[in-house]
């Protein structure tokens, strides 16, 4: 095999998560592409809880998105499947509603999609940095030594701390914290297994003094093992204790989860960051485009990216292929994505920010949670906000002044 890259491709795209590997799928059937990733193992370390809804939940919660085909995956990439989410109150009242889901081998999963840009023609480098982006040229070194390369179109998915995006002058998701606090959340998870948990349920789970700003989670993987975590916001911390002291606070002391975990042992440590805050204004400027969590393509009421990124991913190959052919300018991309799932990321935004007062009383939390159907929870999951419900929580808002 030939070790060192071609000196140029039409599209070059940067991480090979979810969204970066779909864009190679997508790109590499038009145009030449180059897939590169940090990671020396595609996949690895695991970064996720993994939860994903099926198909035709996905339609549901993105009734204007063209789904990429790597949604039909092989049952190699799934551990279980469940079919309830069920939100369990500060007091312990619990709600449940129907979702038909997997829970993904994400290292598997993740290996797939790169599988499928390979299979599409993309060339991939894994164990590769990018040191350095200038117009068309990139600055490359890792395992196969130093090169410069140069690309058309630049594709940035490498995540919420995003190299491209700085190197495009874009504001990606750190920017604007200074009015949203609360843009982002960080995610601290164990694999665990000799619990006892419900294989068929996804739970939630709500209250200040364990999560707060935030929810804790425990995600079946079959028999008696599970990911067990928290997406939680630095503004709302205890001053003192860190996102692991809630997170084993969680699992030895809540009255109810800890009953399920307390024979648990951990296997595995996952952490990452949530940027909950939305998308910014630009997503593309020059000859670079930026997708997935780099641009905030995510439902912030719960923190879920494998969908919005995979299609955000599909749109960007797309349109970094129409561009280089000559087909459109770089600026589609901003309109094909907003139209596709724009509403659902800047309705949950919304929601979140809603929902982030309530989250500071949990007799208010609780109450919210025993007035809403679970209909209607199902519904602010997918990032939608029901009429009834908007005016409920305005009501909420008001009388907590």
């Amino acid at each position: 095999m030939n070790h060192d890259p071609d000196p140029h491709y039409d599209v070059a795209i940067i991480g090979a998560g979810p969204c970066g590997a779909t864009a190679a799928r997508y790109a590499a059937e038009d145009a030449s592409t180059i897939l590169i990733d940090k990671k020396k193992t595609i996949g690895a370390p695991v970064q996720c809880a993994g939860f994903l809804p099926k198909y035709d939940e996905l339609e549901e919660l993105m009734p204007d998105a063209g789904l990429p085909d790597t949604f039909h995956y092989p049952a190699s990439c799934v551990y279980t499947e469940t079919k309830y989410q069920r939100f369990i109150a500060p007091t312990g009242d619990s709600k449940e509603f129907d979702v038909d889901a997997n829970v993904l081998d994400r290292k598997r999963f993740d290996q797939y999609l790169a599988e499928r840009a390979v299979s599409a023609g993309a060339d991939l480098r894994i164990g590769t940095r990018v040191t350095a982006i200038d117009g068309k040229s990139i600055e490359i070194a890792g395992m196969w030594g130093n090169h410069t390369i140069t690309a058309d179109v630049i594709i940035g998915a490498d995540g919420p701390s995003s190299i491209v995006a700085k190197a495009a002058g874009l504001p990606g998701i750190r920017a604007g914290t200074d009015d949203d606090p609360m843009g982002v959340a960080h995610a601290i998870a164990y694999d665990m297994t000799g619990v006892e948990i419900d294989n068929e349920a996804i739970e939630m789970h709500f209250g200040r003094n364990f999560v707060p700003g935030g929810y804790a989670w425990i995600v079946p993987h079959g028999g008696t093992s599970a990911n067990v975590g928290m997406g939680i916001r630095k503004a709302m911390c205890e001053p003192g204790v860190t996102f692991r002291d809630y997170l084993h606070r969680f699992i030895k002391e809540h009255p109810i989860a800890s009953e399920k975990l307390k024979g648990g042992k951990v296997t595995s440590v996952i952490a990452g960051m949530v940027p909950v805050g939305g998308a910014p204004a630009k997503t593309c400027a020059g000859n670079i485009m930026i997708a997935g969590d780099a641009a905030g393509h995510l439902i912030a009421t719960n923190g879920g990216g494998i969908p919005t990124a995979m299609v955000a991913g599909k749109i960007a190959g797309e349109t970094a292929a129409d561009v280089v052919n000559g087909r459109c300018a770089i600026e589609e991309y901003e309109s094909r994505w907003r139209s596709e799932i724009g509403m659902q990321i800047t309705t949950s935004v919304y929601v979140r920010k809603l929902m982030d007062g309530m989250m500071r009383s949990d007799s208010m939390m609780t109450a919210v949670m025993n007035m809403i159907s679970p209909a209607h929870m199902k519904a602010l999951q997918r990032g939608q906000l029901p009429d009834a419900v908007k005016r409920l929580l305005k009501g909420m808002q008001r009388r907590m002044g």
